[in-house]
């Protein structure tokens, strides 16, 4: 991998680790519906007007409706997941969920896209499964259905992820691949699509109690413009760079960041649950992204 590719991921995983921080104070103030859409639809805004300033060509090759359906696997529904496990988990048990995303994708990419399934993948699925349930019932929080459903949300949300990073290899990088700038537009586009009616309904029939003050909106700006506006430009770029799972391993940098951005600005609480979960997981991916390994295949 290049030097450039590592210093994207690098920084791919610290904004996207500050976003499980602002996800953290917005959707208990919002909620989760008005949360996601206004995360992709601030997002879509920032695009527009980057695009327009660079001067950037408006060439989805044929491939604009399938970019607007992608956005709703990659960016629609994680979004709604990670703002409804932000109403009930720390930003850094999220963050820690995250690091899933290869895992998940090594599962999907055996059983849907004819990826290779080694005895060294599989046993990494399993140890990362153990480090999720480490850290589930061993954490500073306690053991009960909210902490349960969160955590299926962000399961739910990585899962997402696995199949989009193998459909946006399979349909964008086609007949000569499509800018990252227009394919991270795109996603946001149709996640925004995806959202509105859905948030246009929560707003109508069950409004938040309160829409949030300037900590709020400053923290929605963040979220939109930088942890994901900016941050699907380098994703699509890594993904035509180094592939669908080496992408995703960057979600195993993103733990230190949120756990040390909850525990730094939010005074969340940090256990021994963070460690062991966090090492269990890190085993698990050395084992499913180890090159070389001489496992047999299955």
């Amino acid at each position: 991998m290049r030097p450039v590719d590592t210093l994207y991921l690098l920084g791919l995983a610290a904004i996207w680790g500050a976003s499980f921080l602002f996800m953290r104070i917005i959707a208990p103030e919002i909620g989760t519906l008005p949360t996601a859409f206004f995360r992709v639809s601030i997002a879509a805004a920032g695009l527009l007007v980057m695009l327009a300033a660079m001067r950037v060509k408006w060439d989805f090759h044929g491939k604009f409706w399938t970019v607007l359906l992608l956005g709703v696997i990659n960016s629609g529904i994680p979004a709604t997941m990670y703002s409804l496990a932000a109403q009930v988990l720390p930003a850094g048990y999220s963050a820690i969920f995250n690091a899933t995303t290869p895992l998940m994708g090594v599962l999907i990419g055996g059983l849907f896209f004819s990826e290779r399934l080694t005895f060294s993948k599989i046993a990494g699925v399993c140890l990362g499964l153990m480090g999720v349930a480490v850290l589930t019932r061993a954490g500073p929080m306690a053991f009960d259905l909210p902490l349960l459903m969160g955590a299926l949300a962000c399961l739910l949300a990585t899962t997402c992820y696995g199949f989009a990073g193998f459909l946006a290899r399979r349909w964008l990088d086609q007949r000569g691949g499509l800018d990252s700038r227009l394919a991270a537009l795109g996603s946001m586009l149709g996640a925004s699509l995806f959202l509105l009616p859905l948030f246009a309904v929560s707003a109508v029939y069950q409004p938040p109690a309160s829409w949030g003050g300037w900590r709020v909106w400053v923290s929605l700006l963040g979220l939109g413009l930088v942890c994901t506006a900016l941050a699907y430009v380098l994703y699509f770029r890594l993904l035509t760079a180094i592939g669908p799972v080496r992408s995703m391993t960057t979600t195993f940098l993103i733990p230190p960041f949120g756990v040390l951005w909850g525990a730094l600005l939010l005074d969340e609480p940090l256990s021994m649950a963070h460690l062991y979960g966090g090492v269990l997981i890190a085993g698990a991916l050395w084992l499913v992204l180890r090159v070389g390994s001489r496992a047999k295949t299955l």
